[in-house]
């Protein structure tokens, strides 16, 4: 195996592993949990997991998707976390080797994931996760290549202030929260690493999934309109299509309608 066939692969393991850390942070931190200790264990008869069963997805598979000891069902969370962070490394790499700017986005993305799972569990969005991510994403511009720690800075003042802007103003107008604070921090936080001038994209996929998924799913679900489907998985799922396939779509919307 050549140096670059090792390092493709060295990608995807990382981001296997990186996604079984995930998976522990998607179900300790709204538990207010430590991730560090204890060690892992089964969320059902709580028998510590032996590291040979803690492989990222070859356990689960060698398992059969239960628990060693007590058989019960594995989440099919645990795997589909650690694929989908794979195959994101593995796309980081492609784009920029192993390099410092590869490092800095797999935190970045990795954030989004863990954010994305816990509010589509909880409904919540951590400020233990949300608030560093402001923090370091705009250190972070300070080297990243294609933005500046200005546009960073008027990111998160604009992805945050627009979201709270229309949280208040739907508040005033109907007397009902629309729009928790999470999704705010959130936003400003996408603001802080992708700069201000991501922003109307990411929101716009963000409305238009958001809108047709969550209504093909209250819908089918029987819910009524007035059930909450969290945004930040929406904004997270605009935010990585803006990351991987912005300039594409940007062109063919100009050449499609200018």
């Amino acid at each position: 195996m050549d140096s670059g066939s090792f390092l493709t692969v060295y990608s995807v393991l990382l981001g296997l592993v990186l996604g079984s850390f995930i998976n522990v942070c998607i179900y300790r931190i709204p538990l207010k949990k430590s991730i560090i200790r204890p060690p892992s264990m089964c969320t059902n008869c709580d028998e510590k997991i032996k590291f040979y069963d803690n492989i990222p997805l070859i356990s689960y598979l060698i398992l059969l998707g239960k628990c060693r000891h007590c058989r019960h069902p594995i989440s099919w969370q645990y795997p589909a976390v650690e694929i989908l962070t794979g195959l994101l490394s593995l796309a980081l790499f492609i784009r920029y080797g192993l390099s410092y700017q590869y490092f800095l986005y797999l935190l970045f993305i990795a954030t989004l994931v863990t954010i994305t799972f816990i509010d589509l569990q909880h409904k919540i969005i951590p400020d233990v996760l949300s608030l560093p991510g402001i923090i370091v994403g705009w250190t972070a511009s300070f080297v990243l290549a294609h933005i500046s720690w200005l546009d960073s800075l008027i990111g998160i003042i604009a992805g945050g202030g627009s979201l709270f802007l229309i949280a208040f103003t739907y508040e005033r107008i109907t007397d009902k929260e629309g729009m928790g604070g999470g999704d705010i921090k959130l936003l400003a936080m996408i603001g802080a690493w992708m700069g201000w001038r991501s922003l109307p994209l990411i929101v716009l996929i963000s409305s238009m999934t958001g809108a047709v998924i969550g209504l093909t799913f209250l819908l089918l679900a029987g819910k009524g309109l007035r059930f909450k489907i969290p945004f930040g998985p929406f904004l997270s799922l605009g935010t990585l299509i803006s990351f991987f396939f912005g300039n594409e779509l940007t062109r063919w919307y100009l050449h499609l309608f200018l």
